[in-house]
């Protein structure tokens, strides 16, 4: 198996980052890259394994030494980014690369590396989706609506992605994302 870098993304509360979680407990080979944000950490978030938690200054720093493998701004708010060095270590290194990002981080990174793989993480339903989002109980209802707008155009983008998922079952979702890597 070659090392692969798969970059999966999916509209808000479709279960991405618990996808992601099963598959690093039960893929010992498989490396999650971690994002840079300007965001505030949520409860239980650390430094360093969830996000790198950065000032706009130093997000804007990175982005101009060209140290992001892709970036953008998320809900009209805040600046999300992958940091590139990390990656291209764990790639080198023979490990398998997830990248958990938005459908514009995974425009970029198909641009600037064309042999990654992009998977969406699709919902079985809207009213799913909707429901996963309130009961995850994080956000504001003005964000939440915010959200759930940004996630009719996430959904639209799906085609554009070499493979779709369906998150209806988290074991059966990350053993079809592993398969995927492994194809």
């Amino acid at each position: 198996m070659t090392n692969q870098l798969i970059v999966l993304a999916g509209p808000t509360a479709v279960g991405k980052g618990t996808v992601v979680k099963y598959i690093l407990e039960n893929y010992p080979n498989v490396h999650l890259s971690v994002s840079a944000t300007t965001r505030s950490p949520r409860p239980g978030e650390v430094e360093g394994e969830s996000y790198y938690f950065l000032t706009h200054e130093q997000f804007d720093d990175m982005i101009a030494a060209g140290d992001m493998l892709e970036y953008a701004v998320v809900h009209g708010q805040n600046k999300y980014g992958t940091p590139k060095q990390p990656v291209l270590a764990a790639l080198a290194s023979g490990k398998q690369v997830i990248l958990e990002i938005d459908i514009q981080g995974a425009r970029q990174v198909k641009t600037t590396m064309p042999e990654a793989k992009l998977v969406f993480i699709a919902p079985p339903s809207w009213d799913e989706l909707v429901k996963r989002l309130q009961g995850r109980g994080t956000e504001t209802a003005e964000e939440q609506a915010r959200r759930l707008e940004t996630a009719k155009d996430e959904l639209a983008a799906q085609s554009e992605f070499d493979y779709v998922v369906i998150n209806d079952e988290v074991a059966r979702c990350a053993s079809e994302v592993v398969d995927l890597m492994q194809a």
